[in-house]
C-alpha cells in the first residue's frame, strides 16, 4: 500500500480526535457540499468548480477591461460626431454611435460553458447562503460586486431556470435538466 496523503492524515486526525460537535457538524456540511458538486459536475466531467474560481475571475476581469475599453471608444466615437456634425440630435448621435460600436450586451462573446457551468453553481450556492465564507471573500476581492455581475452576464433562459430554482418552482433534478439543457442549447448557438 502506498503513502496516504498528509493532508488527509491530518484532516482525518482532526475529525476523528479533536473535533467537538460544532466542527463535526461544520465537516458533515462540507462533505455534504463537496458530494454534491462532485454530483453536478463530476458526471459532466467537468473540472472542480473551486479549482476553476481563479481562471473564471481573470475571465471575468478581462470582461470588464473589455467593457471599459469599449465605453472609452464609444465616448470618442461620440465626440468625433459631435465635432464633425453639430446639426446631429442626440438621438441620431446615439444611432450612429450603436451602429459603428455595439453594446456589451450585442457584441458580447459568449462564455464557455465550463465557465458559465461554474458561474451558476456559485451564484446558487451564494443565494442559498451554502456558499463558504472565504470563497465568496474572494471572489468579492477580485470583482467587488460579482453576484451582480454574474447576474449581467447570464443568458436570459439561465436567469428563468435560476429564479425558479430559486423561488421553489423547480426540484434540483429538474433544475440540473433543465439547467444542463440550457446550456447545451448555449452551445449549439456558439458553434453556429
Amino acid at each position: 500500500m502506498g503513502m496516504a496523503d498528509p493532508e488527509l492524515v491530518r484532516v482525518l486526525d482532526y475529525i476523528l480526535n479533536r473535533c467537538n460537535e460544532k466542527a463535526i457538524d461544520a465537516v458533515g456540511a462540507a462533505v455534504v457540499r463537496r458530494r454534491r458538486d462532485l454530483a453536478m459536475f463530476g458526471q459532466a466531467n467537468l473540472p472542480d468548480p473551486k479549482r476553476m474560481a481563479q481562471s473564471m475571475t481573470r475571465q471575468i476581469n478581462a470582461g470588464a477591461s473589455i467593457d471599459g475599453l469599449r465605453k472609452t471608444i464609444q465616448d470618442m466615437a461620440v465626440r468625433i460626431i459631435r465635432q464633425e456634425a453639430p446639426e446631429l440630435s442626440d438621438e441620431q448621435v446615439e444611432e450612429l454611435t450603436r451602429a459603428w460600436i455595439p453594446s456589451a450586451e450585442e457584441g458580447a462573446d459568449d462564455l464557455p460553458r465550463d465557465l458559465l457551468t461554474t458561474m451558476i453553481s456559485q451564484f446558487i450556492a451564494y443565494s442559498q447562503g451554502t456558499m463558504g465564507e472565504v470563497e465568496e471573500r474572494e471572489l468579492r476581492n477580485e470583482m467587488g460586486d460579482w453576484p451582480r455581475r454574474y447576474w449581467k452576464v447570464f443568458p436570459q433562459v439561465i436567469r428563468l431556470i435560476i429564479t425558479d430554482y430559486l423561488y421553489g418552482g423547480l426540484d434540483e433534478k429538474e433544475f440540473k435538466l433543465k439547467i444542463g439543457t440550457a446550456l447545451a442549447l448555449e452551445g449549439k448557438q456558439e458553434e453556429r
